[in-house]
Parts: C-alpha cells; structure tokens; sequence
C-alpha cells in the first residue's frame, strides 16, 4: 500500500483508491468488532459516569495509535477527548463527533448490540458510535500505509480528534472547545451519520434554535371565582398560534411549539402556562428577523405577564466556497473508489454548524450508512463500512 503523490494520472489513483479499499474490506470485521465495543459501553448524555467511561475507552485506543491525549474536564457532563497527531504539514484536520446517546442506561437490554445479515443495530450505532471507529482505523490505515512509504508510520498531515459528550443536548459545555479546536484547522471532518441509504454527506444543515415561551396570569376557583382569575393557558393558546405564524417555508425557516405546559387542577383557573418552541433556519441572516419576532409577541390579555427566554443556539452550516470544495474533493475520492457520493443539505443540527459558521471549510455526514438514529431500529449497514473508511481516509490526506 502506497500513498498516491499529486500529479499521478487518474487512472493510477483509481488503482491505489481500489487497493485502499480492498485494504479497508479485509479489514472488515475488526471494524465491526470496534464498533461492538463501543455500543456495548452504553454513554447516555445525563450520565456523567457512564460518559466518562467510554471516553476512557476511546482514549486509550489513539493512544495506543500514538495520540496526545487530553481530557477536558466537565462538572455537569461527561468529560471532553481531544487527542492529537503529529503530521508532517503545519496546519491540523479537525476530526469532530460525539460519544454521548440519547439512550438511556439499560437499552442494550431491547435493543441488543447484534449482527443481522447486513445490518448491525444497538443503541448509537448509528449517531455516532460508528463513526469514532471509523476515525480509529482511518488513522490506523494511514499510519500503516506511511510507514510503507517513508518507514517511519507518522500520519500524512496532523490530525485532532475531537469527541464531546454533550453534542445530544446542545453541546454547552463543549462549544467552546470545538470552536478554539476548528480556527485552527485547514479543515473540519464531521463523522456523523451519512444521509440515506446512498451515504450522502451533508453539506448544509439548518441553524437551531430554542425558546421558552412563559405566561403568568391569576389563579381563582374555577367555579365560586371564575372572573376572578386570569386564564394563563388561554393567552398562551393564542401566543401559540401567533408564534405558529412565523414559520416560511420558502425561507427555509420552521418554528415548531413541542412542549406545552400549564394549570395545576382542573378546578383551578390557571396561574401558569409555558411553551417549549423549536426554530430551523437554513440562513444566518434570517437568524435575527426570528428572534425580533419571538421578543416582539405582544400580550392579547394585558392582566397577564409574558416572559421570552432562550434564542439561536446552532448557526446554520451554509453551503459556502469552502464547503463545496470540500465536497468536490470527496466526491473525486468516492469516484476513484467507485461510486457517487451524493451530498443533501438537512434540517437537523451538529457541532459542524458551529465550525461551518466560523467559516472553516467543513464537511459532515461522512460517518456510516444505516438507519433509525435515535430510534429502536437504529441500525448501519456493515458494507458499507470499508469505502467509508477509505474515503474518509484519503480526505484526510487530500485537504
């Protein structure tokens, strides 16, 4: 195995690119044996023990690859794992993921780490369990390769990895290392899950964002003293409804109330009411017009008190310059492997949103091809998994 130097005729780098991925084939099943061990290290997002023992787990893979390893320690979640690579060029590629789920302890119990044909299903399989193992034996093949090459094994660039134990509950704690992590970088690889049964990377995702609406009104017996209170969830009904307005499709821009809460009996005229509303936007400049709007709602009962809380937590991840160059390289490493890799922009955000709006080149969607994240059938396709590997590979050199 060879690393392919610039300049080589195409159909040489299909050769080199066909024997990647026949190395990454035979290799198959020690993917797959990775990714059981991680499944089976269930790490749910509100449990800082269980977190910290998959971090732990992870750690002492890289380093067993030779990475720096540096743990950032979190008080309310599960410490950070930043591990880094040395390289022959200056300047690092990010690789960024999560080991957190949104499972709790005990899923393995109904949903068991198994193989099924061509699938492999448990819980985070897929988001994104998946993915760390495919950073593993990514880097595990360069090295190898390399040292092929030059006889010394080191990596054709350097390389961070960054795993946060927050990104399924907004990633508070970990936002900020990312971000410091992604200015340094030439490029951010995000290894989520692909799109779709084609594997589509995503090259777009909408910007999120996370409002609590709360109204205050009077509480009065619902029989003796109906006129005597102030219904808090009939003016929260109408806030809903102007708030249900605000959503444009043709913007790319959703407001969704999810949550809706409020009253204490039945008996009761009620004092509180709260609602829980999900904003999308697919641009940053439609980030501000949203926010105007939701701090603007003005009360329809004025003997009742509104409160706004929350705003734009995620920026979009836009399809800029860098983004499609990304993808254009990618695109010619999955062709020389044999397939087109499509891309698909989406409405579900990632930590990639916050490297992308920083304007660093980022590419996500790169991690498995399966189904079901966040879902009892969640689940990969184990065939998948050499050509992920052997494109996320060569990206690593190309960028």
């Amino acid at each position: 195995m060879i690393a392919v130097p610039e300049g080589r005729p195409s159909s040489e780098k299909h050769s080199e690119a066909q024997r990647r991925l026949s190395y990454f084939s035979d290799r198959r099943d020690e993917i797959v044996s990775t990714i059981r061990e991680l499944v089976e290290i269930e790490s749910p997002s509100d449990n800082k023990a269980a977190v910290d023992r998959i971090a732990q787990a992870v750690a002492q893979k890289f380093s067993q690859l030779g990475g720096e390893v540096r743990i950032h320690q979190a008080k309310d979640f599960g410490n950070h794992l930043q591990v880094n690579f040395a390289g022959k060029s200056a300047q690092p590629v990010l690789l960024l993921g999560h080991y957190d789920t949104v499972y709790p302890l005990g899923a393995l119990a109904t949903m068991p780490c198994r193989v099924n044909d061509n699938k492999l299903t448990g819980p985070g399989v897929l988001d994104m369990k998946s993915g760390i193992a495919l950073m593993l034996h990514a880097l595990a093949a360069l090295q190898d390769w390399h040292k092929k090459v030059d006889g010394h094994g080191g990596l054709p660039r350097p390389v961070t990895v960054l795993l946060v134990s927050d990104e399924e509950v907004g990633s508070d704690s970990s936002r900020a290392i990312t971000e410091s992590l992604a200015k340094k970088a030439a490029a951010v690889l995000v290894l989520e899950p692909s799109y779709g049964f084609q594997g589509a990377v995503k090259t777009a995702r909408k910007g999120v964002g996370e409002y609590r609406v709360k109204v205050t009104g009077k509480a009065s017996h619902a029989g003796l003293d109906f006129q005597k209170g102030v219904n808090a969830i009939l003016e929260l009904s109408r806030q809903i409804q102007k708030i249900s307005s605000f959503t444009e499709i043709k913007k790319g821009v959703t407001v969704s109330v999810g949550i809706v809460s409020g009253g204490s009996r039945t008996n009761v005229i009620p004092a509180e009411a709260s609602a829980q509303v999900d904003v999308r936007i697919a641009r940053m400049k439609d980030a501000a017009g949203i926010d105007k709007k939701m701090r603007s709602l003005r009360l329809f009962n004025r003997k009742c008190k509104l409160e706004i809380i929350g705003g734009i937590n995620r920026p979009p991840m836009e399809r800029t310059a860098g983004v499609a160059a990304l993808y254009a390289q990618a695109k010619a490493i999955a062709r020389d492997l044999g397939w087109k890799l499509g891309e698909a922009a989406v409405g579900g955000g990632s930590d990639g949103n916050f490297t992308a709006g920083l304007g660093i080149p980022t590419l996500d969607g790169l991690g498995a091809v399966g189904d079901g994240a966040h879902a009892p059938h969640e689940h990969i396709l184990i065939s998948e998994l050499p050509r992920r590997a052997a494109l996320l590979a060569s990206l690593i050199e190309a960028v």
